[in-house]
């Protein structure tokens, strides 16, 4: 279905705001651990409704950093929001939000790795198997791999057919038991847990199954295809599933 509803917009926090924000941060990195939480939940907040980004460089808010390879990601919600699963497959599909939040829903949790190093461990993440997805859309046999698409434009990314069919494969839809906001790439995006972090894309738009891997944004720049965790791009990290 196409988008009839106007995309909406964040409002970016002010210059005040923020200097005074990352003064709190660098308080809340030595506070105690209830001032440090009601500051991540700030954060959080102000992250979802800064287009800017700049609350991204503020210390420690919940582990996670907002970052995008485009220079500016739309908005979408509830009436806006589409995912469309095409390519090799007999029954091409569009999914509103409400249409994945009927399916059944997979509840994990894992520690996640940036493959530049940082970790944030024990993050939950919950959703749809994309193997429940595949299967609804009757993969044809000459099927061996997925590209997924993002609507911030830019972002690409992939798995081969057996990859995405693991159990711990998600389309997901909310982290840290809470809907997923805009800042972690919400309303969807694809969660692979046994990967580094950027194959996790955000801000998920399409699944295409294909019958080759076509190398998404970072590998066309140097990272591995296959980003299994402690197992390639010359790391050696504890793995995460």
């Amino acid at each position: 279905m196409n988008d009839d509803h106007p995309e909406e917009r964040g409002t970016p926090i002010g210059r005040r705001v923020f200097l005074g924000t990352l003064a709190l941060g660098a308080v809340g990195v030595v506070a105690a651990p209830p001032l440090q939480r009601g500051l991540e939940g700030f954060l959080g907040g102000a992250a979802d409704k800064d287009p800017t980004g700049l609350t991204g460089l503020l210390p420690n808010g919940g582990g996670f950093r907002y970052y995008s390879v485009a220079s500016s990601v739309p908005r979408k919600n509830a009436d806006s929001y589409r995912l469309t699963l095409d390519g090799l497959v007999d029954r091409p599909t569009t999914y509103t939000l409400d249409d994945l939040k009927a399916l059944p829903q997979t509840r994990m949790v894992r520690d996640v790795q940036c493959v530049t190093g940082w970790r944030v461990p024990d993050t939950p993440f919950e959703g749809v198997r994309l193997s429940r997805l595949l299967d609804a859309a009757r993969v044809r046999p000459t099927a061996k791999a997925i590209r997924f698409t993002c609507f911030d434009g830019t972002y690409t990314e992939s798995l081969t057919l057996d990859q995405a069919r693991r159990a711990d494969v998600l389309v997901a839809l909310r982290m840290q038991d809470k809907d997923l906001g805009h800042s972690h790439g919400g309303p969807v995006r694809l969660y692979v847990a046994p990967m580094y972090f950027y194959k996790s894309a955000k801000w998920l738009s399409g699944i295409t199954v294909t019958d080759e891997v076509r190398p998404g944004y970072w590998e066309e720049r140097g990272y591995d295809v296959d980003a299994w965790v402690g197992r390639s791009n010359g790391r050696d990290d504890d793995p995460t599933s």
